[in-house]
């Protein structure tokens, strides 16, 4: 059982329970606007896992010099929780960013929204914290999370899709991640068929972003985002309908390549549009099912960490270092 605890709960840390251990991680989850934080006790093997005081802080971006002042917050931080808790020895920290990711290097090869090229995150955090430092890529160590702890416990051959403004994913195949040198993933820029018979790159059709954009284009009328555009394609509005039909046909399709070239078996959808729910999922089901031959159909399952996975599967990764995984 993972239990995230409440921010506001943190002066309870030195109950008898969280008193009781002696070894912690620290966990980082690197966003393009914020950055999240917390300490993670408990056993990872049997998933009872706690994250306690879980914070937000706005990502330090400095263009080009945004990987050490990323670094130079984490050491921050990772001062203010050894302050905070005396009672624990923190033996590693996680860090996940998003952008191309060497993972076994310990470098984020390159990030458009943050702006680092090659920029040596294990080391440079090892160095400063004088501790071993798990790096891994958000997405993939969310869908790590996902595997091990949520949605997907217990199968093998899994999709993790994460919906939201863009399209990101993680591909679990015979029960391993794909890395891919930090390439596997992108398939929010994977090709699929336009509604013109073009080909466009998944996030302009099937991500939240896109919806709200192409609705509000087509008609003149401003969105508040995607979940109105469902809550409309429900009512019958032809615009709204014609956006929603083209972003299931979009997912769909890439999600039947995968079923075809990998075998996916598991379907794991997170971000705000798996939010939608039935209305996502049906529709998104029956185009799949429809682009199959013989090949067996996918379980689609609502992914289990909410927004805490990457942190979670940072500190798995951390965990992993410490000897705990």
């Amino acid at each position: 059982m993972n239990t995230l605890t409440d921010p506001s709960a943190a002066s309870d840390h030195e109950s008898s329970s969280t008193a009781a251990r002696s070894t912690a991680v620290l966990a980082f989850d690197v966003g393009g606007t914020d950055m999240k934080s917390g300490i993670v006790v408990g056993d990872v093997n049997s998933g009872a896992l706690e994250v306690l005081d879980v914070r937000r802080h706005p990502t330090p971006l400095d263009g080009a010099r945004s990987g050490e002042s990323v670094c130079a917050r984490i050491v921050e931080l990772t001062q203010e929780y050894r302050a905070a808790y005396p009672e624990l020895v923190i033996d590693a920290v996680g860090v996940t960013v998003p952008g191309i990711v060497d993972e076994e290097a310990g470098v984020g090869v390159f990030s458009a929204n943050l702006g680092w090229k090659d920029f040596p995150f294990t080391a440079t955090l090892t160095q400063a914290l004088g501790l071993p430092v798990g790096f891994g890529h958000d997405v993939g160590m969310a869908g790590e999370a996902e595997f091990r702890l949520g949605a997907a416990v217990g199968k093998k051959d899994v999709l993790i899709l994460v919906i939201g403004t863009g399209i990101a994913g993680a591909v679990l195949c015979d029960g391993h991640r794909v890395a891919g040198g930090g390439y596997a993933g992108e398939i929010g820029h994977a090709m699929v068929p336009g509604p013109d018979g073009s080909l466009v790159i998944l996030e302009s059709l099937g991500s939240a972003g896109a919806m709200a954009r192409r609705y509000t284009e087509a008609t003149g009328t401003a969105v508040s985002g995607a979940r109105d555009v469902v809550a409309l394609a429900a009512e019958g509005n032809s615009a709204a309908v014609s956006v929603w039909k083209d972003a299931i046909d979009a997912l769909a399709f890439s999600i039947s390549q995968c079923v075809s070239i990998l075998g996916t078996e598991t379907v794991v959808l997170g971000g705000g549009l798996s939010m939608a729910g039935p209305a996502l999922f049906e529709p998104l089901a029956a185009r799949v099912d429809e682009l199959l031959t013989f090949h067996r159909r996918p379980e689609y399952v609502h992914a289990a960490l909410g927004e805490n996975a990457g942190l979670i599967g940072s500190a798995l990764k951390a965990r992993s270092l410490a000897g705990g995984a």
